[in-house]
This record gives C-alpha cells, sequence and structure tokens, in this order.
C-alpha cells in the first residue's frame, strides 16, 4: 500500500507540474525497473492513463480558452470600418491563424446564384483568386444549400462531392486535402462561403467546425455591415454631387430669372429691339440675329457668316411646331417669337460655348421678351392708326389745302413730308384685309410712315425715295404673314406734303396696270413698268423715260464721242439687219457689229428682247421728236428776235 500510495502520488505529482508525457513514462518504466508487483503495476498504469486523460482535457479546455478569445478579438476587429475588400482578407488572415489552416479563402454569391473567390491567405499559386465557383457544385455551394459546415479528409479522393474542373484543377495545383467550408448566412439567404484547408488528410475536430461556423456567422455581419457602410457612402457621395449640382443650378436659375427680369423690365421701359437683342447676346454670351416672319433680318448684335438658310427654314418649321428652341450644328441655336398662336419671327444664336439646360431656358424667355416688345409696339401703333389714318386722308383728298395744322400734327408723330416719301398700294390677293391692316399699323410705325385704307388696299407713305424697292419690301413681308400673294403699286419719291396725293393716284394705275398685264402677286412702280409707265405717269417725263431707257449709250457717246446712238437707230430702221445698218451708216458691217456688241455692254444682254427692244425704239423716237422741237422752237425764236 504505501507502495501504491507513493506511485499515484507520484502521478499526482507530475500531473500538478504539468510535467511533459515522457515523464509520465518514465515513471512507469522506473516501477517495471524496481519489481514492482503486477497490481501495484496496473493501477500506476491506470493512474497515468487517468493523469493522461485529464492533462488532454486541460489542454483542449485551454485551446477552447484561446480560441474563444481570438473569436472576441476578430469580433471586435470585424466591429472596425472596413472596406469590403479589406474586411474580407481580415476574415480569411483570422481564419487560417485561428485555426491553424495552410490555407483559407472566401467566396461571394452573386444574384444569379453563382460564385466566385473574392480573397485567400496562404495560396501558394496564383490560381484561387476570381476563380468561377459555378452553382450547385463543390463544399461551398453544398454548404449554401444545407446553410450548415461541410467538411472533407481528403477533397480529391471525396466521391460524395459533386466536383467542377476547376475547382479540382486549384486544389490539386494547392496540394490540399483537408477542406472544410461553411456559409456565410445572413438571415434566410447566404452571403458566400469562408474555407479552410490543410495540405494533409485529417478529420476536423468539434471544436474547430464550430469556431468555423462562429467566424463565418460573424464575417456574414460584418460583410453586411460594410456593404451597408459602403453603400451610405455612395449615397453620401451622390448626395454631394447632387448637392453640388443644385446649387450650381439654383444660381443659374438665379441668374436666369435675374436676366429675364431685366429683359422684361427693358421692354416696359420702351427699349427698342436692337437694345433688347444686344442685353440678350450679352446675357448668353453670343451674336443674336433677330428675323421676322419672312426670314428677313429686322436687327442683329454681329455677323453670322456660313449660314445654311435651307437648314435654318427647316429648324425654323420644327421650332414653330415644337414651340421651343431647336439647335443646329455648330452651337448654332433658333427660338421662335410667338404671340399666342401668332408667329411674330426666330431669334437666331450663335453661342460662343454650348449652351446649358438653364441658358437654353433663357434664350426662351429672351424670345418671349421680344414678342412683348412686337406686341407693345403693334399696340402702340393700333392706337396711333385712326390718327395715321385721318391725316393720311387728309393728304389725299386735299392736297391743295394743306395748312400748318396738319404739318405740325404729322411731325408731332415723327414724320417730316418735306423729306422724300413713296407711296406704296397694296391689296392683299386672299380677302385677308383685316390680319394686313394690323401688320400695316405696325409697319408703318416701325418706319416712321403713314397707313391708310382706300378701295380695299393698304396705302402706305413710307420715307425713301426708290418706290419699287418700298413696294418689294412690303409684299415680302405682308405675304408670308398671310400666306398669300399680294399685289402692289408704288410711285414717288414725293418733295412736298401737296405730292402725296399725285403719288397715290400714280401708285393706283400701276397696281391697276399690273392687273390688266395679269400680274396679280407682283410689283409695279413707274420705272417698272417702262413706256407704259410713261404713259400712266402724271407728268409725262419724257426725259426721265429716255434717260432709263438709252441713257448710257447717250452718255457714251457724249463722253468718246462715238455714234452708238446713230447706229442703234439705223439697226432698228433696217429690220434689225447689221449689214444693212452698215449700208445706211456708210461703214463696214463689222464695225456694226463690234459697236452693237459695246451697246449690249451698256444696255444688257437682253436688249433685243421685244420688249426691251419696242422701249428703246419709243425712246429713241421720243428723243428724235424732242430733239426737232427744240430745234423748231430755237429758230422761231431766233426769227422773232430777228424781226
Amino acid at each position: 500500500m504505501p507502495g501504491e500510495n507513493s506511485g499515484a502520488l507520484s502521478v499526482l505529482e507530475l500531473l500538478a507540474a504539468d510535467a511533459p508525457q515522457g515523464r509520465y513514462d518514465a515513471l512507469l518504466a522506473e516501477a517495471h525497473a524496481t519489481g514492482a508487483g503486477e497490481e501495484a503495476l496496473a493501477e500506476l498504469g491506470r493512474a497515468v492513463e487517468l493523469a493522461r486523460s485529464v492533462r488532454a482535457g486541460t489542454t483542449r479546455r485551454k485551446q477552447r480558452e484561446a480560441a474563444l478569445t481570438a473569436l472576441v478579438d476578430t469580433a471586435h476587429d470585424l466591429t472596425s470600418p472596413y472596406d469590403i475588400d479589406g474586411l474580407l482578407r481580415l476574415i480569411t488572415r483570422r481564419a487560417r491563424r485561428l485555426l491553424g489552416f495552410d490555407m483559407a479563402w472566401l467566396s461571394l454569391s452573386r444574384p444569379d446564384g453563382s460564385a466566385y473567390v473574392r480573397t485567400s491567405e496562404g495560396e501558394t499559386t496564383a490560381l484561387n483568386v476570381g476563380l468561377e465557383l459555378g452553382t450547385g457544385r463543390g463544399l461551398g455551394s453544398i454548404a449554401q444549400a444545407r446553410r450548415s459546415p461541410v467538411w472533407t479528409a481528403d477533397y480529391l479522393a471525396d466521391p460524395s462531392i459533386a466536383h467542377a474542373p476547376g475547382i479540382d484543377a486549384v486544389v490539386e495545383a494547392e496540394g490540399l486535402h483537408a477542406i472544410i467550408a461553411v456559409p456565410l448566412r445572413r438571415g434566410d439567404s447566404s452571403l458566400g462561403a469562408l474555407y479552410g484547408s490543410d495540405r494533409a488528410v485529417r478529420q476536423f475536430t468539434p471544436d474547430e467546425i464550430g469556431i468555423m461556423l462562429s467566424l463565418a456567422d460573424l464575417a456574414a455581419v460584418a460583410i453586411e455591415k460594410a456593404r451597408l457602410l459602403e453603400q451610405t457612402r455612395d449615397e453620401v457621395t451622390e448626395l454631394e454631387a447632387f448637392g453640388s449640382r443644385t446649387n450650381t443650378a439654383l444660381t443659374r436659375v438665379r441668374y436666369l430669372w435675374e436676366c429675364h427680369a431685366r429683359l422684361a423690365g427693358m421692354v416696359l421701359d420702351g427699349a427698342g429691339l436692337p437694345t433688347l437683342a444686344r442685353a440678350t447676346a450679352d446675357a448668353l454670351d453670343g451674336v443674336l440675329q433677330v428675323r421676322d416672319p419672312g426670314g428677313r433680318p429686322l436687327t442683329a448684335t454681329g455677323e453670322l457668316p456660313g449660314l445654311d438658310e435651307e437648314a435654318v427654314t427647316k429648324a425654323a418649321l420644327q421650332a414653330l411646331t415644337d414651340r421651343r428652341p431647336v439647335r443646329l450644328p455648330g452651337d448654332l441655336w433658333l427660338a421662335p417669337v410667338l404671340a399666342g398662336a401668332e408667329d411674330l419671327g426666330v431669334l437666331l444664336l450663335s453661342a460662343s460655348a454650348p449652351l446649358a439646360e438653364e441658358d437654353v431656358r433663357l434664350l426662351q424667355l429672351a424670345a418671349q421678351s421680344v414678342a412683348s416688345l412686337m406686341l407693345i409696339q403693334r399696340g402702340t401703333a393700333a392706337a396711333e392708326g385712326p390718327v395715321h389714318d385721318e391725316l393720311l386722308a387728309d393728304l389725299l383728298e386735299r392736297p391743295h389745302s394743306v395748312d400748318l395744322h396738319l404739318l405740325e400734327r404729322t411731325r408731332r408723330l415723327g414724320i417730316d413730308l418735306d423729306r422724300p416719301h413713296v407711296v406704296v398700294v397694296a391689296r392683299p390677293e386672299g380677302g385677308e384685309l383685316g390680319k394686313a391692316v394690323a401688320w400695316a399699323s405696325s409697319y408703318a410705325y416701325r418706319a416712321g410712315g403713314l397707313k391708310g385704307v382706300r378701295r380695299g388696299c393698304i396705302v402706305l407713305v413710307l420715307p425713301g425715295d426708290d418706290a419699287s424697292a418700298a413696294a418689294h419690301r412690303v409684299s415680302g413681308e405682308l405675304s408670308p404673314l398671310l400666306g398669300h400673294a399680294v399685289s402692289t403699286g408704288a410711285a414717288g419719291p414725293t418733295a412736298a406734303p401737296g405730292e402725296v396725293a399725285r403719288a397715290y393716284a400714280e401708285a393706283v394705275r400701276c397696281l391697276d396696270a399690273l392687273t390688266a398685264l395679269d400680274g396679280v402677286g407682283g410689283t409695279a412702280s413707274l420705272r417698272e413698268l417702262g413706256f407704259l409707265g410713261l404713259l400712266l405717269s402724271a407728268d409725262h417725263d419724257v426725259e426721265s423715260f429716255i434717260a432709263a431707257t438709252v441713257g448710257p449709250v447717250l452718255e457714251y457717246d457724249t463722253d468718246r464721242l462715238t455714234d452708238l446712238t446713230r447706229t442703234l437707230e439705223a439697226y432698228f430702221a433696217s429690220g434689225a439687219s447689221p449689214t444693212h445698218a452698215a449700208e445706211t451708216l456708210h461703214v463696214h458691217p463689222n464695225t456694226v457689229s463690234r459697236r452693237l456688241e459695246r451697246i449690249a455692254e451698256l444696255l444688257g444682254p437682253h436688249w433685243q428682247k421685244p420688249a426691251q427692244a419696242l422701249e428703246i425704239q419709243l425712246a429713241l423716237r421720243l428723243r428724235k421728236a424732242r430733239t426737232v422741237l427744240h430745234d423748231r422752237r430755237t429758230a422761231a425764236q431766233q426769227a422773232e428776235q430777228a424781226g
């Protein structure tokens, strides 16, 4: 018994001292050497076995405590803010070191069910990260489907696993055997799987499996948190960018409304169209042109070279249809000027830089301001319309009794009839006289003239000395507005208020002649009607007719002492035969041909056309008759003086 007790006591002493395994073996050897009995040896062996069991349990407990401590530290680390990739590297690193794996990696699942390796730790090849795991194959798919850990002592030799060539190639390249996979569980779904592996064939202990599962659950929470944090950061960045864009937009909107208020104030203050166009161009940093409905420029702040008028016309139609600005190539913008459904024209803007959305809105608002200005001017013209009608009626009906009171009334309207004026009579051929009268009021106001309505026609008295040009301008603006032809007759210029009635009568005769000649929709003046104008003229200005018809030839003969006039007379007298004309003039036919070429240069290439040839012959005959009459008057005067 003392020996037994001393043997058991020795075992307890070794256990208390946490002696290594070899000391227990040495104690058994010593008992055998000293000749201890079989019963004593059996009990000593039993005590050593129990001591070893206690020692192993203590070791396992210490290992479990160390693992739990490490797991708590890991959980603490996972609470720190990480980006996704940094967090995943931390998880795989902790899994490998916590459980002593040769290699650890982590896979993430996609919405379609496929998965890929996102990060790994301990690999010796470059085959792992980014590896596509597919669906339904490998330990990770099984673990996610079962929502529980799955392991194998020797992966490649395990027939119960659905293998995939890509996964098997990596496992073989890394020399892996024992592999465990645990799902990253989050609610009812799984984010992926966490793997641990050894390059030896072995079984995984329950403690390893439990710790691995706990680490995976912590990792799933951390990954979800990191994703939410990353999403929150993206949203914050997006909000910051949105806030910046909003501040910029608010600044632009504030500037837009300030500009619009300034333009509206200018309209109310009575600014003219050029001033409004300049302010708009400055606000948009470009060159602005305002056009009327017919496409003619009303005002411009600069040159717009190289315009494709066909493209501008198409863009104008689109802008009027869509009722919004339209962009053309080369940072050129076109905005419609509208008053309700009425087309007042367009704005053409050549911008120095691409326009932002707010700039396009400002261009549209500027078009509204221009429309307001045009309506105000039209309203002013309409308000003065009755006054204009009354003044024009006095000028036409009482031409010989124009008094100082009438002249003072016209001057108050800014009209000086002592300066040259022309009279234009316009007849709309579609019967829309009301719209034409409204336009005439605005046009007369803008041009600084008078307007009236007589015999179903618009009568305009306009500053200027070119009746034909004035008629063409009136027809060019009024026809597109009405959408049908407008016939115009014109006369002038006048030199005094009393001549307005005479010019009006001549303009009416020109319009009647145009109608008689089937020229409806055209323009006619005394100059354009040729010899008919001479017959229609109240003063039969023969001198002007001769000068307008053959004046260049007469001047050429006077300056160079040539005989082109006689050649013309001989040419027409001989029936337009150069040979017979040469015989009459006693010159060579080639000389006549050269003279006719010079005449063509002076009178134009169509001087032999029937209409112009008739006028030339009439002018030559009138000149000859005038010369004969002049010579006779001179001879009679000389005879009287001699008598």
